[in-house]
């Protein structure tokens, strides 16, 4: 008996798998929020719009995935769309850094106060600085779960989130320097696609 069959045993109705329709309103519920984590991941509002369509469309292809597993569902199927799209690889003149040296850094980035500060900046970073610190920084993954969604070396990502740390903390004594933060909610003056475009 697998892991997934245990817990819907034993959660009952709790455990019941997320339909096409819940994650269609996981997706309506959450536009603002899931069209956020697009435009970060991509720094661009059509690509953005085309990764929020595509993982919709995965997620509702999506089989097996708990109810109560639906939103984290949703925000992995955009990174995944747009890693699909953007393919982001790591710069083969990117600065390594040794064990020693991220440990005197201190990664204290999943602390930050500041979210506004830290969406800013991951705009200015380079595509793939950008997805580590996106997916790990602001989407809480470990460093090991985004060198698998990025089909990366655990020490491109490493690597990659040390310089999205000595970045972060140029951002915070120059913060002027970072483009101007663009919520949510300003978003919305572009059309966006309909749910109900999508049926299955």
């Amino acid at each position: 008996m697998t892991f997934f069959k245990r817990k819907r045993v034993a959660n009952g109705e709790a455990g019941d798998y997320a339909s096409a329709e819940d994650f269609r309103r996981v997706f309506s519920d959450g536009r603002d929020e899931l069209h956020q984590l697009s435009f970060l991941l991509t720094g661009d509002h059509e690509t953005a719009e085309q990764c929020f369509v595509g993982g919709l469309e995965d997620a509702i292809k999506t089989n097996q995935v708990f109810k109560e597993w639906a939103r984290t569902w949703a925000k992995r199927s955009i990174i995944q769309e747009a890693i699909r799209v953007l393919k982001p690889r790591p710069s083969q003149h990117a600065m390594s850094f040794t064990t020693e040296h991220a440990a005197e850094i201190g990664v204290s980035l999943p602390s930050i106060s500041n979210r506004d500060l830290a969406r800013r900046s991951a705009l200015a970073l380079e595509d793939f600085e950008r997805f580590v610190f996106v997916i790990t920084v602001l989407e809480g993954y470990s460093e090991y779960q985004c060198a698998l969604l990025l089909y990366a070396s655990l020490q491109d990502v490493r690597n990659a989130r040390i310089r999205a740390t000595e970045h972060m903390a140029t951002a915070e004594s120059s913060p002027m320097l970072l483009p101007i933060a663009l919520e949510a909610d300003q978003m919305g003056n572009r059309t966006r696609p309909t749910l109900k475009q999508y049926e299955y």
